[in-house]
């Protein structure tokens, strides 16, 4: 079962930006463009809600998506593999190859 996800509605928005005072949660410069994102990412269950919603500088924003939230997804996509059994081969399949392919040296003309 997938989960359509949700954006932080018009209201939370206001009121996270609002609760920020204009500034980055992170790093605490003043926000010209706010971008909002999930303290607990979406795709780890974090909810669309107030309390967890963040207002960012898209720097910041940037920094905890790579450094925080995919390396969290990819980590629990690997355990949730692992515990229904798929795993990436240990080695290379061998195949036994092509068949010789011998090519006739003889020319043969055809004389008309």
């Amino acid at each position: 079962m997938t989960r359509h996800r949700i954006e932080f509605n018009t209201k939370i928005k206001l009121a996270a930006f609002q609760r920020a005072k204009g500034r980055c949660e992170e790093c605490q410069t003043r926000i010209i463009s706010a971008e909002y994102d999930h303290r607990i990412a979406w795709a780890m269950g974090g909810e669309s809600t107030l309390e967890n919603c963040v207002c960012l500088c898209a720097k910041c924003h940037r920094l905890k998506t790579s450094s925080q939230d995919i390396p969290q997804i990819a980590k629990a996509k690997r355990r949730e593999a692992k515990h229904l059994g798929i795993t990436k081969p240990k080695q290379k399949i061998q195949s036994r190859g092509f068949g010789q392919f011998t090519t006739n040296t003889k020319q043969t003309s055809v004389r008309f």
